[in-house]
């Protein structure tokens, strides 16, 4: 019988893959899947593994999957929970002014409400834009996983539960409405510019403006002096 530490994984984005090439080439880690679609989850069902590790994964996965791994499902999220739950967390702690980081949890029926491993603040500056924030968040989550699962393979990481009541969350519909810009809106300079810096993320189109009939596209360059 095998010694290693079976392990399903869900993703992907670059940091998931980041993580998922660093669990296979470690020592007594055999990772034996990469699932990517809602479909491919009936593969827990038949490996039966002892973790289920999710990076990148943008669904909902169902209790009754979650319930399979006998020693858990662990999640990366690039926000500092409870802050930011759900999509988009680089945008929103630009707009929101909230903590930016990342955070290794528990998984349960919820949204990014499962019990804490761990977590750390990411820096910010005024001159982040979506994308900045974005990748920084990416170098963190995996600087967090190689740090905190050494103790979540011996079967004794320190956890905290999360206030269902605290934090924040978005959906992706608000995300869709930040984008939208109403050339009549009154705004603050500075919650406008932190708007605009949150939504440059090129090559992506985000934030847009109609005049005149005509749709443009706004990304915005902040360069201290």
């Amino acid at each position: 019988m095998s010694d290693e530490i079976d392990v399903i994984f869900l993703g992907i984005n670059d940091a998931g893959m980041r993580v998922y090439e660093w669990l296979c080439d470690r020592d007594g880690v055999f990772v034996h899947s990469l699932l990517t679609t809602r479909e491919q989850l009936r593969t827990i069902e038949d490996v039966r593994p002892d973790f289920l590790v999710s990076c990148g994964y943008r669904r909902l996965v169902p209790e009754s999957i979650l319930e399979i791994p006998t020693e858990g499902c662990v999640n990366l999220h690039p926000a500092y929970l409870p802050y930011n739950r759900g999509a988009n967390p680089n945008v929103w702690s630009i707009v929101d002014n909230t903590p930016a980081g990342v955070t290794l949890h528990y998984m349960d029926s919820s949204l990014d409400t499962g019990d804490i491993i761990a977590r750390r603040t990411v820096p910010t500056d005024f001159e982040d834009t979506g994308k900045d924030l974005y990748r920084r968040l990416e170098d963190a989550q995996v600087d967090l996983f190689r740090d905190a699962w050494p103790d979540i393979e011996a079967g004794d990481p320190s956890t905290i539960t999360q206030d269902s009541d605290a934090g924040t969350y978005h959906e992706t519909t608000d995300f869709k409405e930040l984008c939208r810009l109403d050339p009549d809106e009154t705004v603050r300079v500075k919650e406008f510019l932190d708007r605009l810096r949150a939504l440059t993320f090129p090559p992506y189109d985000n934030a847009e403006i109609e005049v005149d009939g005509e749709t443009y596209y706004v990304d915005i360059d902040i360069t201290k002096a």
